[in-house]
């Protein structure tokens, strides 16, 4: 069983809520969220916002918090197999009411389909607000370009 290694990125003016399913194991080595090369996360905010991508965590965090976006994980504890999604089980989710509770979070967007399904099956039930599901940005999600998965997010959000 792993434990998520790093806590949520919001504050009281967070509006919009990200939720991935759970760390990769180069997130987890850099405590903090995407932190794969090849993932396109990075890329398609910053393209949406407008703005340069970041390169630290400091400057993605501030990025992030000054854009009023606060970015999670569903599972709080799994069993994983390096980064697959496909071998997560034995999910224990992550309790959102701490940032509900200091931001007034009006949507909620899930990055890719792991993330949606465990939305649906263990958030969902407990906070009856649903979630957009938004393509993933995974390097794994190759049928998706970076100028789709820009169009999409941009749409969306």
């Amino acid at each position: 069983m792993i434990a998520h290694p790093f806590p949520p990125l919001y504050n009281g003016n967070s509006k919009i809520l990200i939720l991935g399913s759970f760390p990769s194991v180069k997130s987890r080595e850099e405590m903090f969220f995407y932190g794969h090369k090849q993932n396109r996360f990075w890329k398609v905010i910053s393209a949406v916002l407008k703005v340069k991508t970041p390169e630290t965590v400091e400057e993605k965090r501030k990025m992030l918090l000054e854009h009023g976006i606060a970015l999670w994980d569903v599972i709080a504890s799994c069993d994983i197999t390096g980064s697959s999604d496909s071998s997560i089980k034995n999910v224990i989710a992550n309790d959102l009411s701490p940032i509900f509770e200091s931001a007034q979070i009006r949507g909620i967007f899930v990055n890719g389909k792991t993330a949606e399904k465990y939305y649906k099956k263990y958030t969902f039930p407990q906070i009856k607000r649903s979630a957009i599901c938004l393509a993933s940005t995974s390097p794994a999600n190759a049928a998706w370009t970076l100028d789709a998965l820009i169009s999409q997010w941009g749409d969306e959000l």
